[in-house]
């Protein structure tokens, strides 16, 4: 019989059997498409960035050094100052920070919520133990929260001013009025004082979950409300500003208004971050509330500051915010209405125009506000080219600048649309896609479904009680959009989804990252993991966030095709391997092509019973035979009615592209 080659199709299809989509691939594992042909992705490297923390480690946490921040990122940000410092800013679970550069410093910049007057804390160490336990009536702190101890003196033996003078986080709450943190020494006998009459605390804002936790979501606790000890606030009643139920999941949203920041917790209140004139000093974020005094730098003349004063109609609590590009207003998107404090979840407020202090709407301004109707809550906005869309929990809408006086107009674009978490949305090529709660969405001017080659293989093995966690981002240089996600066995983001838009094609794959940024101003694409690194993707081959670098397994698997006339066997004896090895940086790379015969659709892969050939490996009922730069044949034994071809690698510095690969075969007998 003549040579076979394998022309197949781009993608991975998984909505058939694997013989019905014969002539495609049906299994990846950390692959592209990239005309037309399958290749290994790049690889990924750790940032050198290190945190400027004085923290002191709670029980079980790894050591401050071995991470770049603390908690868990679900939010990234870039911008440039108009001091060209190139910041990125990164909101975590348990902290906001800001980098100033690649490869720069992480700031702690998270708010500070409340500062006691002197002499309301108190320590109390018992001998031999780390346990410190510190007394301050309604501190209002929940576990993990942060707190910093200033102008406390020594308790009287080891544990000194200098240990107490420094940031903690909280592990236990003991009441309303007491919890513990963990000193770095254990106390002895001679320790018995209370720190002194002139210690002050200073809390930052309450700190949020890693995860979604069943039974504190919609419904299960106080609307906006917050259990502190014996107290809480209950179903309607307000939370003090940044201030939420620990257990939940933290989101952050932001954006810059200038060389500024606007960032809001979920949930939580508004808050600023106005940049510096030097670079080395990064101020802490402040909250953007009624009354509250903002400082800034003056833009015009670049020196000297501005002090500003929010009036008394600003948002106190909001699900998600932006900054728009059209005339520069702040937007809050679930917030309160004027004169209340009750959060209205389907409300869209707006500043003044150019204005972060200017919320009440009058006859001078172009401040105001909307309620959308199509739904229960509105989940997240993203900002297009022309418009806004805001998505709610059914619906999306159009939000356009129409100017004074009506200043915005909103438009429903899409009705019976779902959304699967806030940041599960992306626009690419001036279209934006997001991933509903069981399919995928577009929209370039009218909402439709994205078409999914692998559609069930997601919906199928997925974890919707986290899904919050999901979220979306591009990759511009490979016309990608990446959907990570918890499978159904998984609390954490494990899998992933690719969309080429455009080769118009899916794929997917394992890989566990927090949050993603695509962005000009820094030379690759950035996410996180979950061991508070910051990765830059498509950098190298390998997997540079471990030491030494470990290898990246990649594979792709065609889908069953016939041999001859899929009637009788047939016995392929050689192939004819078509593939390269641009980008690899090592001696002699490899990859491995693995056939997979089998008799029968329902049957098990298999392999002949014949003896090993030289170059290949009997593993797990199956042929592999290592394929090199140079390689012109592989013989082969392998017989069946069909077969998948597999070709991956597992060595570190191997990058590949597969072309044509083609078979020899001849027929076999039908039995």
């Amino acid at each position: 019989m003549p040579l076979q080659k394998l022309q197949l199709r781009p993608g991975v299809n998984r909505e058939s059997t694997t013989l019905a989509n014969e002539g495609t691939y049906f299994d990846s594992e950390k692959i592209r498409f990239r005309s037309g042909s399958p290749e290994k992705i790049g690889g990924w490297v750790t940032d050198t960035g290190t945190t400027t923390s004085t923290l002191q480690p709670p029980a079980n946490a790894a050591p401050l050094n071995a991470a770049s921040f603390w908690g868990v990122c679900r939010s990234l940000w870039t911008w440039i100052t108009l001091s060209s410092y190139n910041l990125l800013a990164l909101g975590t679970n348990l902290k906001f920070y800001i980098q100033s550069g690649t490869g720069g410093s992480f700031y702690d910049v998270t708010p500070i919520r409340a500062t006691t007057g002197a002499g309301d804390v108190t320590f109390a160490a018992v001998d031999g133990s780390k346990t410190l336990t510190i007394t301050d009536a309604a501190h209002g702190a929940q576990a993990n929260d942060f707190v910093t101890f200033s102008d406390a003196v020594s308790l009287g033996g080891v544990i000194t001013a200098v240990i107490l003078n420094v940031e903690y986080q909280v592990v236990t709450v003991l009441s309303n009025n007491s919890y513990t943190v963990l000193s770095s020494v254990a106390a002895n006998g001679a320790d018995s004082g209370n720190g002194g009459a002139a210690t002050v605390g200073t809390y930052q804002i309450t700190t949020g979950g890693e995860l979604f936790t069943i039974n504190v979501g919609w419904g299960a606790g106080g609307w906006g409300g917050v259990v502190t000890g014996a107290a809480d606030t209950g179903w309607g009643d307000a939370a003090p500003a940044g201030v939420g139920i620990g257990s939940q999941l933290r989101l952050w949203s932001e954006n810059n208004f200038g060389e500024n920041l606007v960032m809001n917790p979920r949930g939580g209140a508004l808050y600023f971050w106005a940049a510096n004139a030097t670079p080395t000093v990064f101020d802490r974020a402040v909250l953007l509330g009624p009354g509250a005094v903002i400082t800034t730098k003056n833009y015009a003349t670049g020196s000297g500051s501005t002090t500003t004063t929010v009036d008394a109609s600003c948002p106190i609590i909001a699900n998600f915010v932006r900054v728009s590009d059209s005339s520069r207003f702040i937007i809050a998107f679930g917030c309160n209405d004027y004169g209340s404090v009750e959060q209205t979840p389907m409300l869209v407020r707006w500043s003044d125009q150019e204005s972060f202090a200017m919320w009440l709407p009058s006859a001078t301004n172009q401040a105001g506000s909307y309620t959308l109707s199509q739904g229960s809550v509105i989940v997240t906005a993203i900002q297009t080219r022309q418009e806004t869309l805001i998505f709610t929990d059914a619906a999306v809408y159009s939000m356009q600048y129409l100017g004074a006086p009506f200043v915005w107009g909103f438009q429903l674009m899409g009705d019976n649309i779902s959304i699967m978490s806030p940041n599960a949305v992306v626009t690419a090529n001036n279209v934006t896609y997001w991933m509903g709660a069981d399919k995928f969405y577009m929209y370039s001017g009218r909402v439709e479904t994205l078409p999914c080659t692998i559609r069930q293989y997601i919906f199928n093995d997925i974890n919707m009680a986290q899904q919050y966690q999901f979220f979306a981002g591009t990759n511009e240089g490979y016309n990608e959009v990446w959907w990570y996600y918890c499978s159904a066995n998984s609390d954490t983001i494990d899998k992933y989804a690719i969309y080429n838009y455009l080769e118009k094609v899916w794929y997917y794959g394992t890989m566990g990252r927090t949050a993603w940024q695509d962005s000009p101003l820094r030379p690759q694409p950035i996410s996180t993991g979950y061991n508070g690194q910051l990765i830059y993707q498509e950098t190298g081959v390998d997997d540079g966030t471990t030491a030494p670098a470990s290898p990246i397994i990649s594979y792709v698997q065609s889908s069953d095709f016939d041999i001859g006339d899929g009637h009788n066997y047939g016995f392929v004896w050689r192939i004819i391997p078509d593939i390269t090895f641009d980008g690899s940086n090592v001696n002699n790379p490899v990859a491995t092509f693995t056939l997979r015969p089998r008799q029968n659709p329902g049957a098990n892969y298999g392999v002949s019973n014949v003896t090993n050939v030289e170059s290949a490996q009997n593993y797990q009922n199956q042929r592999q035979y290592n394929v090199q730069q140079f390689t012109e044949i592989v013989y082969v034994r392998a017989r069946g009615r069909q077969m998948a071809l597999k070709i991956g690698s597992t060595a570190l510095g191997v990058a590949w592209q597969l072309g044509s690969p083609r078979l020899d075969s001849r027929p076999d007998g039908r039995r």
